[in-house]
């Protein structure tokens, strides 16, 4: 793969794993909080899990996003990259809301939104670019889980 056809790639996953870098930044003291005050449900994964995770997912966000915007298909691309942004926007704001402001319910809700903009990110990206949307059942399926430890830490705290 020559550089011109990487840089499109390189630029939409460097974009989602430095909006999820500086989230993790910007929250890390209340993270390290949140660890050591909070009650945590049945299943919740050790601390570990979440960065390696989400590193993994923002890299397969970028990957499809990068399939898009490099896809033939220019009829319905805009609408599946700006959902995309919107929705890394969302996501890199529940962390404030979760772990800075401990607004647990406030936080689910927010997760809930999230969910649907990257459920509509998908079916978007599925117009443009399939395996683009396949990319994102992770992300969905984590998201899930998410909103089950979110629910569950509001009902806990």
């Amino acid at each position: 793969m020559n550089f011109k056809r990487l840089k499109p790639y390189l630029f939409w996953i460097l974009l989602a794993e430095a909006v999820g870098l500086l989230a993790g930044l910007l929250t890390r003291e209340a993270t390290a909080i949140y660890g050591a005050t909070i009650n945590k449900p049945p299943l919740a994964p050790p601390a570990i899990v979440f960065p390696i995770v989400w590193t993994i997912l923002y890299a397969l966000m970028g990957v499809g996003a990068a399939r898009v915007a490099t896809s033939p298909n220019r009829t319905e691309d805009n609408l599946a990259l700006n959902l995309f942004v919107i929705q890394l926007v969302v996501n890199f704001f529940w962390s404030f809301f979760f772990f800075n402001a401990q607004a647990f319910g406030f936080a689910a809700l927010w997760l809930v939104l999230l969910w649907l903009l990257v459920l509509l990110m998908i079916i978007a990206f599925w117009r443009v670019d399939k395996l683009a949307a396949w990319l994102q059942i992770p992300y969905l399926i984590w998201l899930t889980f998410a909103a089950y430890l979110n629910f569950a830490v509001y009902l806990l705290n």
